[in-house]
């Protein structure tokens, strides 16, 4: 390189931040050619790429993201709308997309909506493409249970475990097979029936899942006992959990998720009744705690980085179609049960299956 250009473009580094024509100064090529290393533009020849990448780490350069985007029509972020981050699901699903969207590049821009009104919707929505977003992402909506509301964007859509109609590209968990599994596994055991602690109605998880446990055992020929709806808590589990303890024909309860099951077992241990002993106990999530539960908790494992991974790669696929014209599909991500100390035979004088 040459000393003068060398010099020169530095003490210019040293008074602001290196621009372009800096680089091109000291590397002895064309702005363009600059631009066209930056971008990772194919057309530049190794030894020059090469020597434009050595004048930017000499020089400190930072490529101009804004204008960069204005350029490629592109803004390398994503914008994710969720409500309930207290819940186990949301908050993992939440921190999947994140890590998967760094992965590939991309930043992520979060608004929780706490009142789920169109109007709320709408105004996060606004809020993301106003930062400029090249796509979103919308984990569990209970909003588009609501025939005719759309989500008007403007750019891609994928929805996480909340679009019954399938309105938008989505990627579930396979909620059917995994309750299937946890009803499955209980009946196989030898108990008659399953009872089920529910979340809250108004959650689209939480519907799914009873809907497959009552699907479960009608399949099965099995007695449908009657469902007792809860809100995710340990505290609701353990209301619950002290009513079903009342009742000697309570062998079995599948619980729609692992706080529940938490509060359900405490409930069952201060009444007498032990677990897995008197009743299983099988929950749905396998949070990190559930291994060290007293006794360690049976449940249904949701691959929480592969729905991330899956909803960021849907997006991608969205904001750059692949040649072949084919279509973004949906996807439904395959959860585990996991079989740990709280399930069992039922008590040789309980109601075994007759």
């Amino acid at each position: 390189m040459n000393s003068a250009a060398n010099s020169g473009a530095a003490a210019r580094a040293t008074r602001r931040p290196a621009s372009q024509a800096d680089v091109a100064a000291l590397a002895g090529v064309s702005s363009q050619t600059v631009s066209r290393v930056a971008n990772n533009r194919s057309n530049v020849e190794p030894e020059t790429r090469e020597r434009v990448l050595s004048a930017m780490r000499m020089l400190g350069y930072q490529r101009n993201s804004a204008a960069r985007a204005l350029t490629l029509g592109r803004f390398h972020a994503l914008g994710v709308v969720t409500f309930d981050v207290t819940a186990q699901g949301n908050a993992r699903t939440l921190a999947a997309i994140s890590r998967a969207a760094q992965a590939s590049g991309y930043s992520v821009n979060v608004v929780c909506v706490e009142n789920e009104t169109e109007d709320a919707v709408q105004r996060a929505v606004r809020q993301l493409t106003d930062q400029a977003v090249d796509g979103l992402a919308v984990i569990e909506a209970q909003i588009l249970d609501r025939p005719g509301f759309d989500i008007s964007s403007g750019v891609p859509i994928v929805v996480a475990d909340g679009d019954p109609e399938r309105r938008y590209t989505s990627v579930d968990t396979d909620q059917a097979a995994g309750v299937t599994a946890a009803v499955r596994h209980l009946l196989d055991l030898g108990h008659r029936t399953v009872w089920h602690v529910g979340g809250p109605q108004n959650s689209y998880a939480a519907r799914r899942r009873a809907s497959a446990w009552h699907g479960a055992l009608k399949s099965a020929g099995a007695p449908v006992p009657p469902i007792h709806f809860g809100d995710w808590t340990a505290a609701s589990g353990y209301e619950i959990g002290r009513r079903l303890a009342e009742q000697p024909d309570v062998t079995a309860v599948f619980t729609a998720n692992d706080q529940l099951a938490l509060g359900l077992q405490l409930a069952l241990h201060q009444t007498g009744r032990r677990v897995p002993d008197d009743v299983s106990v099988v929950g749905f999530d396998d949070i990190p705690e559930a291994a060290y539960f007293v006794p360690p908790l049976t449940t249904v494992r949701q691959n929480f980085e592969e729905v991330g991974r899956q909803c960021v790669a849907r997006l991608l696929d969205q904001i750059d179609p692949r040649g072949d014209g084919a279509p973004v599909t949906s996807v439904a991500v395959q959860p585990e049960l996991i079989v740990r100390a709280s399930s069992a035979a039922p008590p040789a004088t309980g109601a075994g299956r007759g």
